[in-house]
């Protein structure tokens, strides 16, 4: 029988795989609380997760169950109004991507935010050109797009002065998250990364994603997909409402398990009645 992990503090044992070699320490990132109102509207309620480095953690959950929220939070977009982030153990406020991006947190969204008409060395840098006075430095840029690129094994890319709209939605995603690895980013959050792909595409992301865990960074995946959430992910946790319905290393669950979860809130339901006029008043963005 399964062990998961919901808001009345179920215990449950480690999984394998990456986890095991990291779970001596303490996660990256702790979020403990997280509450977001939008009016009336209780889009995150009590919820607590942890993110720890050289694990992907994957956060699921249907339409409207706060995820979008959660990441808004997270990545500086969109302060909370209570709770607590900790990282590296020690309290932070996230107030800004700038914040954010101190830490060492990058967000992946779905749009990419890459500019079609420049090539991939020139968005791995659009912002942070570094310069022989008035001049780009341009050597220098080639070779650290090439060696980001390279890092991370993604050898698809024919040429990295290739415009970026001539690229395939996975050599894109490959593009993106080299960008925020290439700045140091210590955990990526990665949106939606396989909508609209296809098998082939997909297969250069979730490889992406595992090459990022192993080199340590934590790396957050919000997806709807379930297959490629079993195929990737460390762990996971579930929203539903705006409340982590559970949280636990992935071999803890199956996909039959992590459905109920999704549309029923089993855990986070379980001494609340779900009634139309709850699901009205606690229905969130994303």
């Amino acid at each position: 029988m399964m062990q998961t992990s919901d808001r009345n503090g179920d215990s449950r044992p480690a999984s394998a795989g990456r986890e095991s070699a990291h779970q001596a320490g303490a996660p990256l990132l702790q979020l403990r609380g997280i509450e977001k109102h939008f009016g009336s509207v209780r889009a995150l309620r009590n919820v607590s997760l942890d993110i720890p480095a050289g694990q992907v953690t994957a956060l699921v959950g249907d339409n409207g169950a706060g995820k979008s929220t959660l990441i808004k939070a997270v990545s500086g977009i969109s302060e909370p109004d209570g709770g607590q982030l900790l990282w590296e153990s020690r309290p932070v406020h996230i107030r800004s991507p700038k914040d954010a991006a101190g830490l060492g947190i990058a967000t992946v969204y779905q749009d990419l935010a890459l500019c079609d008409n420049l090539d991939i060395v020139a968005n791995m840098f659009l912002g942070r050109e570094p310069r022989h006075g008035v001049l780009l430095d341009e050597a220098s840029m080639v070779r650290g797009a090439t060696k980001a690129l390279a890092d991370l094994s993604v050898v698809t890319v024919r040429s990295i002065r290739q415009a970026v709209g001539s690229l395939s939605g996975g050599q894109r995603q490959a593009v993106a998250v080299a960008k925020a690895v290439m700045w140091n980013a210590r955990l990526v959050i990665m949106d939606e990364p396989t909508a609209a792909l296809g098998v082939t595409q997909t297969g250069v992301v979730i490889d992406l994603i595992k090459a990022l865990a192993d080199r340590g960074v934590a790396v957050l995946v919000v997806s709807h997909n379930l297959n490629d959430v079993f195929a990737v992910a460390d762990r996971l946790a579930v929203l539903y409402l705006g409340t982590i319905a559970s949280e636990g290393a992935i071999a803890e669950y199956d996909p039959q398990r992590v459905v109920e979860l999704i549309t029923t809130g089993e855990s986070a339901m379980r001494d609340q009645p779900v009634t139309p006029s709850t699901i009205a008043t606690a229905r969130p963005e994303g």
